[in-house]
């Protein structure tokens, strides 16, 4: 396994939610001298400073200003959240006075299927009273606490022939035995290092405990959970910290809730964006509009892979491989925001950086997802491109991609924020 498959594994493994992965990446930046800035302060940004400042502590926007004059910002973005189910407020559901089942719904779009028979734990956030204040912990209970169990083929005999998933009734783990009851609370409170009666509130999702690995004959493949779109957030960060001075401000944004429409005030579609680029001009007494209008945004979210059994689901043209490079998303009606522009940009960005390039559209009879790049872009109307790294089984809770294509995003990143993108009258400069 490559240092960077090993790199990428653990901080998918330290990061069961958006939450953790903000936690993560704001204790890499501190590490590396970033000041951390709290949307209820001033700001005290200035030239050849390095910030960051989170929202919601599930949204995190990273970000270094130049010594001199600079054109605008590169920006990336991409998200922290993945399908998951989370605990209802009352979680406890007994089952005919012999089991403990813990009562979810469902955030996001998953396939059901893989979260059957599985080793699985809780994490999250709890607020809990500390000194008399509120005070925001993250908790990960760490240990195999529940299974959603199947039914027995001897009692479905269908169970083969297509399943349709009652999420009050088939996806409800089991948790222990009636003796159980209440003691969610209990172990939530225990792995936040408070009392029972301290807890006030939770936001607690499942998460697989199955670690990611490499596979293949020449392990050329990774899997694990949460690839999308942690496989994106990693590659960018990376290529972020690594990226000497260009002639752009970098800003990195990692967004939470794109998997249930960024709707949400730390989500692509708030003011979390606009806010900070507002505030950054501000403090460096620049023309916020000047400055969009020279400014670029790469939104990094994961694309689909020709799959191996089914390639008859992929367009017979656009049809992205693992390992295959960075992966430029087009769509017609603009579910992805890249044109004839912003691909020249980016692909000839990498095509410098020797990072391959390929394509995808979805099937022109088949309907795709949205991502963070339109989204973004109604607030902040920059040239953009969707782009991502090719996987398999999208919004199962273990997926499949290919070990050589982070190396790839961190290197196209890296080489994007050195760049010399500027607009002029003649055309762009790079």
């Amino acid at each position: 396994m490559t240092e960077t498959n090993r790199n990428l594994l653990r901080f998918i493994d330290a990061c069961p939610t958006a939450w953790h992965a903000c936690a993560d990446l704001a204790s890499r930046l501190l590490a590396e001298g970033y000041a951390e800035l709290n949307e209820t302060e001033d700001w005290p940004v200035a030239p050849g400073g390095k910030y960051f400042v989170r929202r919601n502590g599930s949204s995190l926007i990273a970000f270094r200003i130049p010594e001199g004059a600079f054109p605008g910002f590169l920006m990336m973005a991409a998200h922290t959240d993945s399908p998951a189910f989370k605990l209802r407020g009352k979680p406890d559901a007994p089952a005919a006075g012999l089991y403990t089942r813990l009562s979810v719904e469902r955030y996001g779009s998953m396939l059901c299927a893989p979260w059957l028979d599985r080793p699985l734990s809780a994490a999250g956030r709890v607020t809990v009273r500390e000194n008399g204040k509120l005070v925001t912990k993250l908790v990960k209970i760490d240990r195999d606490l529940m299974v959603i169990p199947n039914l027995a083929i001897h009692m479905d005999r269908t169970a083969n022939d297509g399943k349709k998933y009652d999420i009050k009734t088939d996806m409800l783990p089991l948790f222990g035995s009636e003796k159980a009851a209440g003691r969610m609370q209990q172990l939530a409170a225990e792995a936040a290092g408070v009392t029972e009666e301290d807890l006030v509130a939770a936001d607690l999702y499942l998460y697989p405990r199955t670690p990611g690995v490499c596979f293949g004959a020449d392990e050329e493949y990774i899997a694990a959970p949460r690839l999308d779109d942690l496989q994106c957030v990693f590659g960018c960060f990376e290529g972020f910290l690594s990226a000497k001075a260009g002639k752009n401000a970098p800003l990195l944004c990692v967004f939470d809730n794109e998997e249930v429409g960024s709707t949400t005030k730390q989500g692509a579609n708030s003011d979390f964006l606009v806010d900070t680029l507002w505030r950054v001009c501000e403090a460096l007494g620049r023309d916020l509009y000047r400055s969009i209008a020279a400014s670029f945004m790469a939104s990094a979210d994961n694309a689909h892979a020709v799959h191996p059994n089914h390639p008859e689901y992929a367009d017979s043209q656009d049809r992205p491989v693992m390992n295959g490079g960075i992966v430029i998303k087009h769509h017609a009606n603009q579910k992805y925001t890249t044109d004839a522009v912003t691909e020249a940009v980016f692909a000839e960005i990498c095509r410098r950086a020797g990072v391959p390039v390929q394509h995808y559209s979805n099937r022109a009879d088949l309907r795709g997802g949205t991502t963070l790049g339109n989204i973004s872009t109604a607030h902040v109307s920059v040239d953009s491109i969707d782009i991502g790294l090719a996987q398999l089984a999208m919004h199962s809770c273990y997926e499949t991609a290919g070990a050589q294509d982070t190396d790839y995003l961190i290197r196209a990143a890296r080489a994007y924020y050195e760049s010399g993108f500027c607009h002029t009258a003649e055309g762009i400069e790079l």
